[in-house]
């Protein structure tokens, strides 16, 4: 099938999660994404395991299940970039490329010849992507940054956990590296647009990418609430800031959510578990009402929704267009029915493990549709494929540069 992507070549000096997951959107979209890699080494997710993946016989391999996650779709070529064949080599390969994404820190490819001032050189219209955790510049550009430390500066850990007077409050990070993952979304749509500039007028361009910028902007309507009214915003648990009932409960076998967008979904809710009542009350007439009286209403419905099992709620509520559903743990999630409908998890050949076992990308396309084809590489695996088929180096001055040390 025709690829959305075909035509763009990245190479990706990036590792870790927020650049990697930018490769490997771009990759499912049909770029040949070139990833290098440090010799005998690699991407530092190579060794973030226990899990790994396991081969026929039920043993590990050396692929741990982390680094499996984002670098599908990819070709993996080790260069020594602290040599100066490595340099030549990288340099070579980004004059063959559309798209240079790395995530060093801010003046380290300098030193190499290898930031985008000496690489427009070389390639005018190349789009050049950094990934660090502060920006190109500002007082913070020469720290290092990393996810769980973004999401407590930049906000997100104020407004996730308990609250600080119920019983477990305090703050919290989110389960899954959120920030790393949207700066790779972001740095996805910003190449792309990049991409679409320079087919239209030749230019290249420098994109400067910061996950504490991402981690704010992402606080949203967070952030809005703040900057509209003054008042920092404190923690919810799992409630909402804004509208009530809008949060899990605790039924006699388990937990839902009940998320009432409205008033009509309100009276629906209270109505179905039998406690018109709470219809009468002038205190929940609407939901700005409602949260005000919150720490009214709230242990009331508790109350309601204890009397009946997650499944009987489930079934009534979804009868009477009230939004509904379990908390899953991730072995639910897979064994879900309508996420099976989807063809969300993908099984791919692999030359270690036989067979892995990835998620698929959520970007469905009608005529080019995001597919991996390749499986995520081991360590060097494209090495001598690349040099030889794409920068014309013989055998012998592969095996020249290998016994230097240079990939």
């Amino acid at each position: 099938m025709p690829k959305a992507l075909g035509h763009i070549r990245v190479l990706d000096l990036s590792r870790v999660l927020a650049g990697p997951w930018c490769s490997q959107n771009l990759a499912d979209l049909g770029a040949d994404v070139i990833k290098i890699e440090r010799p005998g080494v690699g991407d530092d997710t190579r060794a973030w395991g226990p899990p790994y993946a396991r081969d026929a016989d039920g043993n590990n391999t050396s692929e741990a299940a982390y680094f499996l996650t984002a670098n599908r779709g990819k070709r993996s070529v080790t260069v020594d970039i602290a040599t100066p064949e490595g340099q030549a080599i990288v340099r070579e390969l980004a004059r063959e490329a559309d798209v240079v994404l790395e995530n060093y820190k801010v003046g380290q490819l300098k030193r190499y010849g290898l930031d985008y001032d000496s690489l427009k050189e070389i390639k005018p219209d190349l789009v050049y992507c950094s990934v660090t955790g502060f920006g190109q510049d500002g007082p913070y550009a020469h720290r290092a940054g990393y996810d769980f430390l973004i999401q407590g500066m930049g906000g997100l850990m104020s407004v996730t956990g308990e609250r600080d007077d119920l019983p477990g409050g305090g703050p919290q990070k989110a389960g899954v590296a959120l920030t790393d993952l949207m700066t790779g979304m972001y740095a996805t749509v910003a190449v792309l647009a990049a991409l679409t500039h320079r087919d239209r007028s030749g230019q290249g361009q420098y994109i400067d990418m910061a996950l504490l910028d991402t981690q704010v902007a992402m606080l949203a309507n967070v952030g809005s609430n703040y900057l509209n009214s003054g008042k920092p915003p404190k923690r919810w648990g799992n409630a909402h800031a804004n509208i009530v009932p809008y949060q899990t409960f605790a039924c006699a076998d388990g937990h839902i959510i009940v998320a009432t967008g409205n008033d009509g979904q309100y009276r629906k809710f209270v109505e179905a578990g039998g406690r018109d009542d709470l219809l009468a009350d002038p205190r929940f007439a609407t939901n700005p009402l409602r949260v005000q009286h919150r720490d009214v209403l709230v242990p009331l419905l508790a109350d309601m929704v204890a009397t009946r099992t997650r499944d009987e709620w489930i079934a009534q509520l979804e009868a009477v267009g009230v939004p509904c559903g379990p908390i899953n743990d991730v072995g639910e999630v897979f064994e879900n029915e309508q996420v099976k409908a989807r063809g969300v998890a993908i099984e791919m050949d692999h030359p270690a493990a036989g067979k892995v076992k990835l998620v698929r990308s959520p970007m469905k396309l009608s005529l080019t549709p995001a597919q991996a084809d390749l499986p995520p590489p081991m360590l060097g695996q494209h090495t001598d494929e690349v040099l030889r088929d794409l920068l014309g180096r013989s055998d012998e001055e592969i095996a020249a540069l290998r016994a230097k040390g240079a990939i």
